[in-house]
């Protein structure tokens, strides 16, 4: 949770500050230009300018929200917060209402094309393994799977013999059998491919991190769309956690506005923002 909390507030203010080498206070509290410097190595891309002040951010945060949770009597001073008292924390602070039946029903009409069941696809594969960074090997394994294709579509050859003698997929006991599969059951750049496919053998390999893939759709099940009452449980959860993701956005403005924070230009709340 205290990620996410850190994650709220880099998006929530412009990183055009730099922290530099300077020590930043928040409420008499130091934060030394060492801690931003060790902080900022969790950051990726823009300048060590803007890493750094990104790390001053996150470490202000975490600052406000350990004597805040100190203050509530959570927290003994000078322990860091885990996540379980930065929960108990928002629970006290924040004011969270939750989606009723009329909310949660006008976001399923609004958003009908989101709700369907996963598209599947019955599927058999050969899996001709290469090495992710051997260029050389994956261009002639791509050949070998294009000669291959042409043994099957010109009738000499059969899918299920090859995925025995070929295939290096466990599968290949089965004739290359791997059954109905939908979204997040393989490899992203492997099921984003034959998910799209017709019904028949691909004309082409498939390139995934393994290697090549010869592909055979057997089936196709298009999603079907699903009624409130199935979906209604998620909705209820997403739109709770929408309310909580502004709610806490607000949070830390308000605290950082209450604050006195120096070394470090912050566009803060000056005025409450949870209700």
């Amino acid at each position: 949770m205290r990620d996410e909390l850190l994650q709220h507030a880099v998006r929530t203010w412009a990183d055009e500050a730099e922290a530099g080498e300077r020590a930043v206070s928040v409420n008499g509290v130091m934060i030394s230009a060492a801690a931003i410097n060790r902080e900022s190595a969790n950051y990726e891309g823009g300048s060590i300018l803007q890493r750094q002040h990104q790390a001053a951010l996150a470490l202000v945060v975490r600052e406000l929200l350990r004597q805040r949770a100190v203050a509530h009597g959570l927290l003994a001073e000078a322990v860091e917060p885990d996540d379980n008292v930065i929960d108990e924390l928002l629970e006290r602070e924040l004011d969270l209402p939750q989606p009723d039946e009329a909310a949660c029903r006008r976001y399923f009409e609004q958003n009908r094309g989101r709700f369907r069941s996963a598209d599947r696809a019955e599927l058999r594969h050969i899996l001709l393994p290469a090495h992710p960074e051997d260029l050389e090997q994956r261009e002639q394994v791509r050949h070998e799977a294009e000669v291959m294709i042409e043994r099957l579509q010109t009738g000499s050859g059969d899918f299920a013999e090859l995925a025995r003698q070929h295939s290096a997929c466990p599968s290949r006991t089965q004739g290359g059998m791997l059954g109905w599969i939908g979204r997040g059951q393989t490899v992203p750049e492997f099921e984003s491919r034959v998910l799209r496919l017709p019904v028949g053998l691909a004309g082409r390999p498939i390139e995934s991190r393994y290697g090549w893939h010869l592909v055979e759709v057997l089936a196709q099940q298009v999603g079907a769309a699903l009624a409130f009452d199935q979906v209604r449980d998620d909705i209820a959860r997403y739109l709770a956690e929408q309310v909580r993701d502004r709610a806490t956005r607000q949070y830390l403005q308000l605290l950082i506005g209450e604050a006195e924070i120096s070394g470090l230009d912050l566009d803060g709340a000056a005025t409450p923002l949870v209700r």
